[in-house]
């Protein structure tokens, strides 16, 4: 048998092979220690095509045996002169990485970049927060995070109880209580990041369901960020996914209580730090019905917020991706420390 999972940590996503014809026989990790990796493989199960990264590597494609030898390389995308990110080599900063541990004990990931030097630097807090998500990796990190690296800033990102690959209990917290212990997860990492000698100001970044939990930090502790940016948010969960939302949260019918505390519209009227607010228009995930819902109440409120939309984007706002992140360096300029912009 093959298959992947996270018996030796979960920041590594492994490859594993086990002979079940063994008496006794235990799983053998197949690909190296310290990375990520993705596997396929093919009907015969003889030859793997195994996708690797590590957070000094970008992804590279090689072929392997059973045993996970590398028998040739599809792509060995190496760092020569030539690669495209060879000028920016010698800036790139490799994350640390570390736990916190949650209110019930539960230890979270979580994985910082930042500058060299004493700080005091400001911080950009990544978020996402939500079902079947797994963020904090031993994986190549986003040039964008490199970038604000470059400029001055720290990057942090935590996952917090309700992430993915960590086993039932540490994902039933959410259940009936999304908006909950998520966002006690993450303002417990804010307080520990406010702690560090190194750190100055801290924002707040998510979209889709890290959206919403933009919001929700915003709601639950006003004055503790600089500024947030909520990437279409969900607002209000009955507008969501009927599968999705009714396997956490009940039936919405039944259910009134649960959905009135997840969503993000009750609490509105506390925000008072900078909001950046973004959706595109013809996203048939988040449809944009939940950021025009909130735009009323923050409006109803007298409070007011920065927005950016696009008209005919969908969820991802693909082709858009630049525009998004220098419209969220300029806001951040504006608001927190410069960015670049």
């Amino acid at each position: 048998l093959w298959f992947t999972g996270f018996a030796d940590s979960t920041l590594e996503k492994q490859v594993y092979g086990l002979d079940f014809r063994k008496a006794g026989a235990k799983p053998q990790r197949l690909t190296a220690p310290g990375g990520w990796h993705e596997a396929v493989m093919d009907d015969a199960g003889q030859h793997l095509i195994v996708t690797s990264s590590t957070p000094s590597q970008p992804a590279q494609v090689w072929l392997g045996d059973g045993a996970g030898k590398r028998l040739a390389w599809i792509e060995e995308n190496h760092l020569d002169g030539s690669h495209p990110y060879a000028p920016y080599l010698a800036a790139h900063v490799v994350p640390q990485f570390g736990t916190l541990a949650a209110a019930d004990g539960q230890a979270m990931d979580w994985r910082l970049l930042k500058p060299a030097g004493p700080g005091p630097f400001p911080v950009l807090m990544q978020v996402y927060g939500g079902p079947h998500a797994h963020n904090v990796t031993r994986k190549f990190t986003s040039p964008i995070e490199q970038y604000l690296v470059s400029k001055g800033w720290a990057v942090f990102q935590l996952d917090n109880r309700g992430s993915n690959n960590r086993g039932m209990a540490f994902e039933a917290p959410i259940f009936r209580a999304m908006g909950g212990v998520e966002v006690q997860d993450q303002l417990a990492a804010l307080g520990w990041i406010k702690a560090q000698p190194w750190a100055g100001k801290v924002a707040v970044n998510g979209w889709s369901y890290g959206g919403f939990m933009v919001l929700k930090l915003l709601e639950a502790a006003p004055g503790a960020f600089a500024a947030g940016i909520a990437g279409a948010p969900v607002t209000r969960w009955e507008l969501y996914d009927t599968a999705y939302t009714e396997r956490y949260l009940g039936n919405p019918v039944t259910e009134p209580a649960v959905y009135a505390k997840s969503g993000a519209l009750g609490d509105a009227a506390k925000i008072s730090d900078p909001l950046l607010l973004m959706h595109g228009m013809a996203d048939d995930n988040v449809v944009f019905e939940n950021s025009t819902a909130l735009m009323t109440a923050l409006q109803r409120a007298k409070t007011p917020f920065d927005l950016m939309v696009y008209p005919g984007a969908t969820h991802a706002t693909p082709g858009l991706e630049v525009h998004t992140w220098i419209t969220r360096l300029k806001f951040l300029g504006r608001t927190v420390a410069p960015t670049g912009y």
